[in-house]
Formats: C-alpha cells, structure tokens, sequence
C-alpha cells in the first residue's frame, strides 16, 4: 500500500493528466444513450474527480490550491460545452464534481495523517 502510494505522489503529474485526459473523452464523446454502469450519474462524477485531485493533493505541488480550483472550473467547461457534443450539461453534475475535488483532498489528507512517511518522502 505504501509503494502505490509513493508511486503515485511521485508521478503525480501523470497520474493527473491521464485522469484528466480520461475525464475529457467520457465527458465529451457522444453518445446515444448511457451505458448502464453501477452507481449513479453524480457518484460516477465524484469519484473521477476524486481521483483526479487525490495525486495533486498528496504531492502538493507549488500552487497546487490553483490545480484544484482549476480543476473545478474545467468540471465547469465541459458542462457547458456537453450539449454542444449530443450529452447533457447539468449544473449538479458540476456540484459533484466539486464534491470529488473536496472528497479527493480529503483522503489525501487522511493518508498524510495515517501513513506520515509518505508526507515525510522528498518531494
């Protein structure tokens, strides 16, 4: 557990971009209908965008605060640009995401707490 969590705070920025990257194209890419997945709609939101700023967060970069706001108002872009693209846009959906951002923080911040080696590693 702790070398994944190493890994990830190392590579970071990877981490971030794929998770970004991945978010884009599901976000973006047309479809007729949704796929039925488990979970709802706003889980599926959170947990992205958990997962997106959980490296950020433990790694906590210079101006890493700025990352996550960006994030949010990335989260805010790709609403507005969804019905453009045959998806739907939705003001809660983008609320679930800032949720994600929050719950992503929050965990990286338990880690910290529970595993203070990882917070102690070089940056």
């Amino acid at each position: 557990m702790i070398k994944l969590l190493i890994l990830i705070k190392m590579n970071w920025l990877v981490f971030t971009l794929l998770t970004l990257i991945g978010i884009t194209i599901l976000s973006l890419w047309p479809l007729n209908e949704l796929p039925s997945v488990p979970g709802t709609d706003k889980t599926h939101h959170i947990i992205a965008y958990a997962a997106l700023m959980l490296p950020t967060t433990l790694r906590k970069p210079k101006r890493w605060v700025l990352l996550g706001l960006f994030f949010i108002a990335y989260s805010g872009a790709i609403e507005l640009l969804q019905p453009y693209v045959n998806r739907y846009g939705e003001w809660l959906d983008m609320f679930a995401n800032i949720a994600g951002v929050v719950c992503g923080f929050i965990i990286a911040e338990i880690i910290h707490f529970f595993f203070p080696i990882i917070s102690n590693r070089s940056k």
